[in-house]
């Protein structure tokens, strides 16, 4: 079979099959599925010749069967990224479990997740860090990685440039970039 794979066009060499193509008798130098992958599996393959697979790959259409909305979210630069991931504590102190409300008799998990020791979280933040959290959206647990999560979001959604040169979002914009100068220099998140 094949001894390996080349990085140039795909070809694989050492192939010895005659390309699956009824009627052709070129080698079938370059593997191509049989039907579309599910990613369930290695898949089924079979091989063609250049000229087979140059015509294969012409009618293969990753976007079919996609929305509109569908095909613009994959070829989004930052496709994928915008899952949920668990952020480094900057204040010491890791979030609650999910669990945090189970039985601890002895009181030596649960106590650090109370609300008197969120709300002594909540006093790490000046009266003007408050505001500029509440023009951000956010809350007062929030910690640097989600502000500035947060702060790129919304520099996206109000910059001129990605709202068709439209600058009716202009103090909101500018707002958000002075909530950013004030967060980012916060004692709280040092």
């Amino acid at each position: 079979m094949a001894t390996r794979q080349t990085k140039w066009h795909g070809r694989v060499d050492g192939v010895e099959t005659p390309c699956s193509v009824r009627g052709c008798k070129e080698p079938g130098e370059f593997r191509a599925p049989l039907t579309p992958s599910d990613f369930d599996g290695p898949g089924n393959w079979r091989w063609l010749c250049l000229e087979h697979v140059r015509e294969h790959n012409a009618k293969y259409n990753f976007f079919a069967g996609m929305s509109p909305e569908e095909i613009e979210a994959a070829q989004s630069p930052i496709a994928g990224w915008e899952r949920a991931t668990r952020a480094f504590a900057h204040s010491g102190a890791d979030a609650g479990p999910t669990w945090r409300d189970f039985a601890d008799p002895l009181d030596a998990i649960s106590a650090r997740f109370r609300p008197e020791a969120r709300r002594r979280a909540i006093d790490r933040f000046t009266a003007k860090e408050r505001h500029a959290l509440g023009v951000m959206g956010l809350k007062d647990d929030a910690d640097l990685h989600r502000v500035r999560k947060r702060y790129s979001e919304l520099v996206r959604r109000y910059h001129p440039d990605r709202n068709g040169g439209d600058r009716s979002h202009e103090k909101k914009l500018g707002e958000v970039i002075e909530a950013w100068q004030t967060l980012k220099a916060a004692k709280a998140f040092e």
